[in-house]
């Protein structure tokens, strides 16, 4: 037997039960993965409301972790016994001390790479990785916004985009979190309480931003719009405050012809091609020092729903780690 999280049903951090569970074991195809570090994310929060519905219930949440591979089925070839691998994948199941996985989402960690780092950073390295670098393909001189810029997806960003040469605006919620994200590329940081456009303008001299990163959401893409040149782009990729509303598209003509996009890390990484350079980008900008990653906060596995309260109350910054 071994243990993992799971919600019986849809709710607050109360829902999340430390359950018995039987112990998997693989079959063709497939890895045993014996986790060492689980990674904390916003998006383990919408599975836990039931924004984002669940194929039936209980079930353990979860989408990242890194470990050791215990036991291979048939047919495997991407990985071997006692490898050290992460992930940062569908489907969710990571909140356990082991689980099954396909062989073919795992990816071997350069020795370099420490457990606890590579448990907090697959899912929000990988994100930022295909943000910058294929959703829009930031620029060397060009200024762009990143909201949240002191959270796990934030700080890796900022850094990144800093790295290729950019200028970064940040937004943050406290002047402590705007001293974090100063210290992590980014160049001016942006109280939310704020005027966020004058700021924009402020800054880029009235020229405004080619794209905008926005992982809040429902607070905060009118402003996001309104901070795009004409053929800005703006990519929504969270919900942290509420999912965006309906929109009229024709507000994009009247903004000056912009482009709005909802990517996500499954389809840019559902080629294992596509997985292995995503991954290897990444390893390749933290082992240089233009990246790094900071493990804020830990917590046992058992306790994650203090994990989770901190979370949504956006106590936490940087990345975040659940320890088996």
């Amino acid at each position: 037997m071994t243990h993992a999280i799971r919600i019986h049903d849809y709710g607050g951090p109360e829902s999340l039960v430390w359950d018995e569970v039987p112990t998997p074991a693989p079959r063709s195809g497939e890895a045993l993965i014996r986790h060492v570090a689980v990674g904390l994310n916003y998006i383990d929060i919408y599975f836990r409301t039931g924004l984002y519905k669940l194929p039936s219930l209980p079930a353990t949440i979860g989408m990242e972790a890194a470990g050791i591979v215990e036991a291979i089925g048939e047919d495997v070839t991407e990985v071997a016994v006692s490898d050290r691998v992460a992930y940062a994948t569908a489907p969710v199941g990571s909140y356990a001390e082991r689980r099954i996985l396909k062989a073919d989402r795992l990816v071997r960690l350069p020795d370099a790479i420490g457990f606890e780092q590579a448990g907090a950073m697959m899912l929000q390295g990988m994100t930022a990785q295909y943000l910058i670098r294929r959703t829009f393909r930031v620029q060397p001189g060009q200024t762009i916004l990143v909201h949240a810029a002191a959270g796990g997806v934030g700080l890796i960003l900022s850094q990144w985009a800093k790295h290729l040469g950019c200028t970064v605006i940040g937004t943050v919620s406290t002047e402590a979190k705007a001293e974090l994200a100063r210290a992590h590329g980014v160049d001016h940081a942006v109280l939310v309480t704020e005027n966020l456009v004058t700021r924009v303008k402020d800054i880029t001299a009235g020229a405004m931003l080619p794209v905008v990163y926005d992982s809040v959401g429902r607070d905060t893409w009118p402003a996001s719009l309104d901070c795009l040149a004409p053929f800005g782009v703006f990519v929504s990729y969270g919900n942290a405050s509420g999912p965006v509303p309906p929109i009229d598209i024709g507000i994009l003509a009247a903004k000056g012809s912009l482009y709005l996009t909802r990517p996500t890390l499954a389809t840019y990484t559902a080629k294992r091609t596509d997985l292995l350079a995503s991954a290897e980008d990444l390893f390749a900008v933290v082992q240089s020092g233009a990246v790094k990653i900071r493990v804020n906060q830990s917590w046992p596995l058992k306790e994650a729903a203090a994990a989770h309260r901190a979370l949504e109350a956006r106590e936490t910054t940087g990345s975040s780690v659940l320890v088996p």
